[in-house]
């Protein structure tokens, strides 16, 4: 069993920043993608960005350059480092850890930007 932790969730100024952070724990296979996905009030959960075990990134348009996704393999974490945000990017966020056909996920940190 794999559990997922989220931190850094706020209320922040539109123009602001915000760093989330994702703590993996239990047993964790070395190959593994890990990525933000955002629920905004009334509408599906989408994806924001994603990176795998080697570094690879993948991002929604809508916050290109703007969101850096990271990780530490060592640490099994990963950051979400949100730059010029938007009221657009109001919602909750959930951390996702995918390894083979196993799918988990987090509880979810409100993010909500003012305008």
């Amino acid at each position: 069993q794999v559990q997922l932790v989220e931190s850094g969730g706020g209320l922040v100024q539109a123009g602001g920043s915000l760093r989330l952070t994702c703590a993996a724990s239990g047993r964790i296979f070395s190959i593994n993608t890990m990525g933000w996905f955002r629920q905004a009030p009334g509408k599906q959960r989408d994806l924001v960005a994603i990176i795998t075990d080697g570094g690879n990134t993948n991002y929604a348009d809508s916050v290109k350059g703007r969101f850096t996704i990271s990780r530490d393999n060592a640490k099994n974490t990963v950051y979400l480092q949100m730059d010029s945000l938007k009221s657009e990017d109001t919602g909750v966020y959930y951390c996702r850890l995918t390894t083979g056909l196993l799918t988990y996920w987090g509880q979810g940190t409100q993010v909500t930007v003012s305008s």
